[in-house]
């Protein structure tokens, strides 16, 4: 009879003389159920590329071996990553990386095993820890190659925040939806994990737009506009904005005005048009 996940992980912990690590907010998934919706919500393929990050013992590792073409696993633990190398030392498809992810180039993952080109549409799935999890998005959303889907687990909190809408938008949920399509594919209680954390996860996707939904001139005045208004969430938009940007409070609501958007109403109700429309106005001004 096949052991459970929990059993498994505890075994290969005591085997390698390995612990859960709190200081990187180690948690082994140990949910069959919760491993197959990730695998699900990834849609992969034979001809799929996944870069998974922190694959810790490489029970969702193997799993995604089955199912796509390779696996790139990123590990930054190098004693885990060594156990692992011993774990799926018979799976060909998958090459592991000892290496931080977000000091890596997820061009220079991909060139290390063989897949070049502009559009490889590789996948990143990743059973993370939470206080990374705005990085890793940043870090793959950002990227000059940028994944086709992202399969994160995130606090739920956390995922609520990113699939908000207006009425309830945060710069997460702005820079997220600013370049993908976010979803909440399933949720996964504390006890999916070994140890369990005190808080309960879900199943983020983000299937990226191929390109951004709003047209602006550069995305890093547009982000610089964004994070203006969100200076001070809780103000109307004219005192955030004249914060964000050192200007006085009449001309952000000038500006604003100009915009078509009222200046009382607050960052979070603004959809992603509208801030375009607001850094278009500034640029107007300028000019």
């Amino acid at each position: 009879m096949a052991r459970s996940p929990t059993a498994e992980v505890k075994g290969l912990l005591g085997h390698f003389g390995l612990r859960a690590r709190k200081s990187l907010g180690q948690h082994f998934l140990v949910d069959r159920q919760v491993l197959h919706r990730i695998v699900s919500a990834a849609d992969l393929t034979p001809e799929d590329v996944v870069i998974e990050v922190g694959p810790g013992l490489g029970v969702l590792t193997k799993e995604l071996a089955m199912h796509a073409g390779r696996v790139i696993a990123v590990e930054a633990d190098n004693a885990m990553a060594s156990a692992l190398s011993e774990i799926v030392a018979g799976i060909p498809n998958i090459t592991i990386v000892t290496s931080d992810v977000l000091r890596t180039d997820p061009a220079l993952l991909l060139a290390g095993v063989g897949v070049e080109g502009t559009s490889p549409g590789y996948k990143v799935v990743a059973d993370i820890p939470y206080y990374i999890t705005s990085p890793i998005l940043r870090h793959f959303l950002e990227a000059s190659l940028k994944p086709s889907i992202m399969v994160i687990m995130v606090q739920k909190e956390v995922g609520k925040a990113i699939v908000a809408q207006p009425g309830d938008m945060s710069i997460l949920a702005v820079s997220v939806q600013f370049y993908g399509k976010p979803t909440i594919a399933g949720h996964a209680p504390s006890k999916s994990f070994y140890p369990p954390p005190k808080v309960d996860s879900v199943i983020l996707r983000v299937e990226l737009h191929k390109q951004p939904p709003v047209a602006v001139s550069r995305t890093s005045d547009f982000f610089d506009m964004v994070r203006a208004g969100f200076s001070a969430p809780r103000k109307q938009l004219r005192n955030s904005l004249a914060q964000g940007l050192g200007i006085p409070p009449n001309d952000a609501a000038e500006l604003l005005e100009k915009a078509k958007i009222d200046p009382k109403r607050r960052a979070e109700t603004l959809n992603l048009q509208e801030w375009a429309e607001i850094l278009e106005e500034m640029h107007h001004h300028e000019g």
